[in-house]
């Protein structure tokens, strides 16, 4: 079926315990990073979304009891001189992740295929040949086993206009916002159109989107980490090894260890 971002502004209010919700899967997710080390083995984590739509908050939660070694947060913004000298995914190659690693990006490649067509930063052909080129990138990195998972945070006009007053309102915010956001409100229009392309021509097998209704912050972000954990759980073995018998017995040298025992 078809993906209609209108069908993703219920906005439904959290039910339950969220921070108890919120701990659980944190934790859920701690040992999925944990299997990507010891199975050396390697995600993209990707996000897409209107401005303001709180894909940052989605992140840090996300992250939150991550080993910083082994994951990296990308923020991408307009490329550099040296970028616009080279193809457009180029500088997305040097980000990718390593074994072990997991690769977050707020925002994506896929900026080819919104901003920079609508804001007429690259030509027609250029964004109508990206849908090609992203999907044949996606592939080889599939089939050079990096898994990945995409994310498009959703809201509303009304939502976003009471985020950007909130950042307007919150000093410690108000660098979050400036005169891009404004200029991109005006031309909704012309972003779902993008989006919709977007998601027609690019929902493939090597990287599906999942779309995270976030007009309701607290249900917006159990749904996203819930999708990344669930997903990774099938791509990741989750079994972990047994205690090495040499260092079970320098413990018990060492301080009389014996398996089980509570301290």
């Amino acid at each position: 079926m078809a993906i209609d971002l209108a069908d993703y502004e219920k906005g439904k209010p959290f039910k339950g315990d969220y921070e108890a919700e919120l701990d659980k899967l944190q934790e859920r997710l701690a040992k999925i990073q944990v299997a990507h080390v010891i199975h050396d083995r390697r995600s993209v984590i990707l996000f897409e979304g209107w401005d303001a739509a709180g894909k940052g908050g989605i992140i840090k939660r996300m992250t939150a009891q991550w080993d910083p070694r082994y994951y990296r947060v990308w923020p991408i913004a307009a490329p550099t001189a040296e970028e616009c000298d080279h193809h457009f995914l180029w500088r997305f190659w040097t980000r990718l992740p390593a074994g072990r690693n997991i690769a977050v990006f707020d925002r994506s490649w896929y900026g080819r295929v919104l901003v920079e067509r609508v804001e007429g930063l690259c030509s027609k052909g250029e964004w109508k040949r990206a849908y090609d080129e992203i999907n044949a990138f996606e592939k080889q990195q599939a089939d050079a086993g990096t898994n990945i998972i995409k994310l498009f945070v959703h809201i509303t006009q009304e939502t976003q206009d009471e985020q950007l007053a909130q950042r307007l309102d919150t000093p410690w915010k108000r660098w979050k916002t400036g005169a891009d956001d404004y200029r991109n409100r005006a031309r909704r229009g012309d972003y779902l159109d993008a989006m919709h392309d977007m998601f027609e021509k690019t929902d493939g097998k090597y990287g599906r989107w999942q779309i995270i209704d976030n007009n309701d912050r607290k249900a917006g972000r159990i749904d996203a980490l819930r999708y990344v954990a669930k997903t990774l759980e099938k791509l990741v073995p989750m079994d972990f090894p047994e205690a090495d018998p040499e260092v079970v017995q320098l413990a018990r040298q060492a301080f009389g260890y014996e398996p089980g025992r509570k301290s």
